[in-house]
């Protein structure tokens, strides 16, 4: 399985980035005014915002290889949460665009979302 590329420094985000933790709830109401509830799914589902800056040409041609060869949000790949370490195998972009930015030599930027899959 593919893996999310890292920056020459080793790191998978910069300062800027955002995670987010979701829960799936389903609420039924009856016509009495009761409701039921219950989770969809069993534990929370992970979101990255990775946000990168000052990447020279080779880091963001990288990244942008990489979204390409995982067609956007159909492929799934392994990704390294930047403040635990902890490798979640079954990941996926959440766009199907990747927003990228050439501001000059070694000035590249770019916004990505990461969403965990469900196994």
């Amino acid at each position: 399985m593919a893996t999310f590329p890292t920056l020459k420094t080793g790191a998978v985000a910069q300062y800027g980035s955002s995670r987010t933790r979701g829960f799936s709830t389903q609420v039924f109401r009856f016509l009495d005014g009761s409701e039921q509830r219950f989770q969809e799914y069993g534990g929370p589902l992970r979101t990255w915002t990775i946000r990168l800056s000052l990447l020279d040409e080779a880091e963001l041609a990288a990244l942008e290889l990489f979204f390409a060869s995982q067609g956007g949000r159909a492929g799934a790949f392994a990704f390294t949460d930047p403040w635990d370490g902890t490798v979640y195998a079954n990941c996926s972009f959440g766009d199907d665009q990747l927003a990228t930015q050439y501001a000059g030599l070694a000035r590249g930027a770019a916004s990505v979302t990461v969403k965990e899959n469900r196994s």
